[in-house]
């Protein structure tokens, strides 16, 4: 499939669900979005692979602070609105507080007696047919060269594939750490920067749900995924996935 160039995407601004966004989740996004499409060069490839209805978990890796706004842009052009598992954290910033709470996205406490209720609610989420999206790694890359890595990622979205059987669909993306380096304070909008976000077909756990949830299992399912991300990503890259040293 092609990729989608702006006025594509333009063409989608119209068309983004509005139903279940939130008041100040639809704010942010509202916001957000013209810089999206003003201030980058972007290239959405997969799009198809995005179940219109129903539930499905959406893996990314994570490179940028802009990730959220770039991904949250692409899920929404191909329909459905993304709940996001985010650290408990963000919840006391009074603005983001907002912003996350009307989006109805699911604190993680990580550490604490609340630990479990971020698995629960996710459950409950995909139960209700919700596009639940997840960054595995839990923060930013940490391999220099950008790749995703499967010591790094947490098992929480592979618990959540294989409790519920919905769809995992990766996502590599590319390009966003030039337009908001982790550690600049504000964006560089000008020259515009190629982003490139793009998704595959849903990973295969078939064999695994069903299964008494081992570490085994779990840690399968977490290695599948995280490499579903990272050949979306050597696409997006333009390049080869590298060999494991």
């Amino acid at each position: 499939m092609a990729p989608h160039g702006f006025w594509t995407k333009l063409r989608l601004t119209f068309r983004t669900p509005r139903r279940g966004r939130g008041f100040w989740y639809g704010l942010a996004i509202d916001v957000l979005w013209p810089f999206v499409m003003v201030f980058t060069r972007s290239s959405w490839q997969g799009g198809e692979h995005i179940p219109a209805t129903g539930p499905v978990l959406i893996a990314s890796n994570h490179v940028s602070f802009a990730d959220p706004v770039t991904v949250t842009a692409y899920v929404l052009g191909h329909g459905r609105i993304p709940r996001y598992l985010a650290k408990a954290g963000l919840w006391r910033i009074p603005v983001v507080r907002s912003v996350l709470a009307g989006g109805r996205h699911i604190p993680v406490h990580r550490g604490s007696a609340r630990a479990t209720d971020a698995y629960r609610d996710a459950v409950k989420a995909i139960e209700n047919g919700e596009c639940v999206l997840v960054f595995p790694e839990g923060t930013f890359t940490a391999d220099p060269d950008g790749w995703p890595s499967v010591r790094q990622a947490k098992s929480g979205i592979a618990r959540l594939a294989l409790a519920t059987g919905a769809p995992v669909v990766p996502i590599g993306h590319w390009g966003t750490q030039f337009v908001l380096p982790q550690k600049a304070r504000f964006p560089r909008l000008l020259p515009r920067q190629r982003v490139v976000i793009r998704a595959g077909a849903p990973v295969d756990l078939s064999d695994l749900v069903g299964l008494e949830q081992t570490r085994d299992v779990v840690e399968e399912a977490t290695r599948r995924i995280m490499a579903g991300i990272t050949e979306q990503l050597a696409v997006a890259r333009g390049e080869t996935v590298p060999q494991a040293g």
